[in-house]
């Protein structure tokens, strides 16, 4: 479902751009407004959610699919934590869906689906173990990487129940924008994949901008 905002760059309290295969990591506080922003198109942004008094409460996939009926996220989705509680909600999205089932690339992953010797590329789980070992005071470890959110990644389910990896849906520019129902931690890895489509072989950056 697209659905513009009406929110100006000029009026925000923080923004960041994020290389490929950087990371990102903030606390968004309840009632604050935050925008992924595909800058170059076809990029993917690997996120994890979670509650910023509690992390071991996080986003969860299983919970948000089974309680909107849907496997794909837009605006209007209400993102639910494994206590199947609200943290978050789409406000608004240009892109129109976002994947929640691919999960994210790591180096083994890398190994399984492309050849022995690409495991030494790197993945969104590198960036998000270098995210949680330079930023100590947010309380995570290994054991918090859980269900994350490909935003702008395009991952059919096949009649047959698989997936694919396919090109992206988005183009530069688009957009997709949270606010917080809680205090909530955003670990983000802008995923430098090159081998599958889903950012067009030529990883690119993202901005987060942010409103109170």
């Amino acid at each position: 479902m697209i659905k513009h905002s009406d929110k100006k760059i000029e009026n925000a309290a923080a923004t960041a751009t994020v290389a490929a295969g950087d990371y990102y990591l903030a606390e968004i506080k309840a009632g604050q407004t935050f925008r992924i922003v595909d800058l170059e198109g076809n990029q993917a942004a690997d996120t994890l959610f979670y509650c910023a008094d509690d992390p071991t409460e996080r986003y969860s996939a299983m919970d948000t699919i089974r309680e909107q009926g849907n496997l794909y996220l837009t605006a209007g989705t209400v993102l639910k934590t494994n206590a199947n509680n609200s943290m978050l909600e789409i406000v608004a999205d240009t892109c129109g869906r976002h994947d929640t089932v691919g999960g994210a690339c790591a180096t083994e992953s890398n190994t399984v689906r492309y050849d022995l010797e690409k495991r030494c590329m790197h993945a969104c789980r590198d960036s998000w173990m270098l995210a949680i070992q330079e930023n100590e005071e947010y309380g995570l470890d290994k054991n918090d990487i859980a269900h994350n959110i490909n935003f702008f990644m395009n991952v059919p389910v096949t009649k047959e129940g698989g997936l694919t990896f396919e090109d992206g849906i988005s183009a530069p520019g688009k957009y997709v924008e949270l606010k917080a129902l809680v205090d909530v931690i955003v670990l983000i890895s802008n995923c430098p994949q090159l081998n599958n489509p889903c950012n067009g072989y030529n990883p690119t950056p993202i901005e987060v901008v942010v409103w109170n």
